[in-house]
């Protein structure tokens, strides 16, 4: 396992927790105007509930064996670029939720390392052109925020400064000449689809929450959310469909967990910067739908279509934690928990039924063997499996 440094308090960016703070006193203000002190989804098991015991432990556990795979070399994990992003972030989030910040030398090391160019088959089968971008532009977003999770943790500006390069690579693929507005998927611009918007709205939104006076991210967050809400790939039972058709109509393909993840986590953030109301109903509706639908979730448990088969790809062996990630920050910054039950009980099974004798975390978080393969382990579905574990532990 990589080299540790001593166990210290992090530095938590006093703005993201007075964010937080504020929203969630704006929250409750708004719930208690509309008299919705309580959740829609009753299914999901609401409540206020609290970490279990030996969450931390679990926690660190759990993120000593995904740093085990961690590369100190190439500074990611192999072999997997935008995979590699998102583990970041978890082991970002790991160390803000326990105060354990052994891990921040890697992370700023990945940063250092990974921010130059390098040539095609070297760290992704595309291109990678510096800064963290290539012409898959949603890779391009999870660095993004990634960056901003380092940034709240150590205050350091340079990190911030990366994700807003970022979001103006992005940007520059925001087109309103197709389906009136979106960003593209790839350099190419052959497809719009709700992970890159998702991941869009969600960067913007955080960006201006964290740059003081800012007005041009929080209009690109508001357009961006407007978009995408009417942009048909949201169907009329709030479920997030992947993309659109070169005719601009829902494509009505597979509903996978971190496309609605990004959509609640793009919610909860643009209502931290507008008080907006509308949002926030919004973020729970989805919240709501992507608790209790048959399509993502079977017996209480978070399940991909590709995951009672067992042939989920390296992609979707990580969707489940965006997901929860996301569910739980709405949740964090309600009054009531309405989701907490439902985020408990995932890190409840994961842990019970989803861990091999080496602390290993697979793909199925009910556990089992599946249909037609046995269950899988990897350092990308341990990463998904921590974001369970993180989340039935207190934010900040």
């Amino acid at each position: 396992m990589p080299a540790r440094s001593a166990r210290t308090t992090p530095s938590r960016h006093p703005r993201r927790r007075s964010v937080r703070r504020a929203a969630a006193a704006l929250v409750a203000a708004t719930l208690a105007a509309a008299g919705l002190g309580a959740t829609t989804a009753a299914a999901a098991g609401g409540g206020g509930g609290h970490p279990q015991p030996g969450a931390e432990a679990k926690a660190a556990r759990a993120a000593a064996v995904l740093m085990d795979d961690y590369d100190p070399e190439k500074a990611w994990w192999p072999s997997s670029w935008w995979n590699s992003a998102v583990a970041t972030e978890t082991v970002i989030e790991y160390m803000q939720r326990t105060g354990d910040t052994g891990y921040l030398p890697q992370v700023d090391r990945t940063f250092e390392r990974n921010k130059a160019p390098f040539p095609a088959g070297e760290m992704s089968s595309d291109e990678i052109w510096g800064n963290f971008t290539s012409r898959a532009i949603d890779d391009a977003g999870w660095w993004g925020l990634a960056w901003v999770q380092a940034y709240d943790l150590t205050g350091d500006q340079k990190y911030l400064d990366m994700a807003e390069t970022i979001g103006e690579f992005m940007h520059g693929y925001w087109d309103t000449s197709t389906c009136g507005g979106g960003i593209w998927w790839n350099h190419e611009r052959t497809y719009k689809n709700a992970v890159t918007n998702g991941l869009w709205v969600r960067l913007t939104a955080e960006l201006h929450n964290r740059i003081d006076g800012d007005t041009q991210w929080l209009d690109r967050a508001r357009t961006g959310w407007d978009w995408m809400q009417g942009s048909g790939m949201i169907d009329a039972d709030g479920l997030v469909r992947d993309g659109l058709t070169d005719d601009c109509r829902s494509n009505g393909d597979t509903v996978w967990s971190y496309n609605q993840g990004l959509a609640i986590g793009g919610g909860i953030e643009l209502y931290r910067a507008t008080g907006d109301a509308e949002v926030l109903a919004t973020a729970r509706e989805l919240a709501d739908a992507g608790t209790t639908a048959p399509e993502l979730v079977s017996d209480g448990i978070l399940t991909e279509k590709c995951d009672v088969a067992g042939d989920c790809d390296d992609n979707a062996k990580q969707f489940k934690g965006i997901f929860v990630r996301y569910l739980d920050d709405l949740d964090d910054s309600l009054d009531d928990h309405p989701y907490r039950k439902f985020v408990d009980r995932q890190a409840s099974s994961v842990w019970a039924h989803d861990r091999d004798g080496d602390d290993r975390l697979g793909l199925r978080w009910a556990g089992g063997s599946g249909t037609e393969k046995a269950n899988v382990f990897d350092w990308r579905t341990q990463a998904s499996a921590l974001s369970a574990l993180l989340a039935n532990m207190p934010a900040e």
